[in-house]
């Protein structure tokens, strides 16, 4: 695969996926979207068994361009209805990669790349790294990031971040549940998460991704019959079979092996 704004390399089952824009501190624009859709729309193919999220340069994402956010000010709503339309399908088509997605966060994160940060399934953040959902400072609002948002940090402290803008550490991103964990070596930290995710089953780990979406999207009512029909079809699946069996004989699962 091959884009302008990405560099996307597989390597060992891990797809690295790297925002390669560092001289506008990898903010994104159209092109960057349109390619970002197009990657993430075909990775339920892929066998790679992780995703890493990551941007060139100090830092990881300063979210929308200055000179894209400049066109904006000429659009008509409609315009704005479809470049936000095309925004939300990028960040739900992350939100829903049937792969786990590592984000590796370094420097800063800011508007919509607080944003990318929400999306991951595991967020690891260097040290100093910074964010600031500073949307409202420039008269706007963090409308397509919302929900993910929102998803991941709760609405006590949305509302704190969202109406004042202020820019926070990572050791607040961490105690709001931003971000997962704050390291000073975050290579060794993401080398040390994409190990552990090797040793689960790809399927099972895709499947558990689904799991976690459903539940959390429908009353409990709902839910108990989605979870004994998924907790059924997996002991019985090849890879529930290979995996319990091992595990019985004290060996190590076969896609660990």
């Amino acid at each position: 695969m091959s884009y302008k704004t990405l560099l996307v390399d597989e390597a060992d089952g891990v797809l690295t996926v790297t925002l390669n824009r560092p001289d506008v501190h990898n903010a994104f624009n159209e092109e960057l979207i349109a390619e970002a859709v197009d990657l993430f729309s075909g990775l339920g193919a892929s066998t790679a068994r992780v995703v890493v999220l990551r941007g060139t340069g100090p830092n990881f994402c300063a979210g929308a361009d200055l000179n894209w956010m400049s066109r904006m000010v000429s659009y008509t709503r409609d315009e704005n209805v479809r470049d936000s339309s095309q925004l939300a399908r990028m960040y739900a088509l992350m939100n829903e990669c049937p792969l786990p997605v590592i984000g590796r966060i370094q420097g800063a994160a800011v508007g919509g790349g607080v944003g990318l940060v929400a999306v991951c399934d595991i967020a690891i953040a260097a040290r100093d790294a910074k964010f600031g959902l500073t949307e409202v400072k420039l008269g706007i609002l963090p409308a397509v990031i919302s929900p993910y948002v929102i998803a991941r940090i709760g609405e006590t402290h949305a509302r704190a971040l969202f109406l004042t803008g202020e820019r926070f550490d990572a050791e607040r991103a961490l105690r709001i549940g931003l971000v997962h964990r704050v390291v000073d070596d975050i290579d060794a930290a993401v080398a040390e998460t994409i190990a552990l995710l090797k040793t689960s089953g790809p399927e099972a780990v895709r499947e558990c991704k689904k799991l976690i979406a459903y539940v959390a999207s429908h009353d409990l009512i709902d839910a108990i019959p989605y979870t004994i029909e998924a907790i059924a079809t997996r002991r019985v699946s090849e890879e529930g079979q290979g995996g319990m069996g091992a595990f019985l004989k004290k060996e190590k699962a076969p896609w660990a092996r």
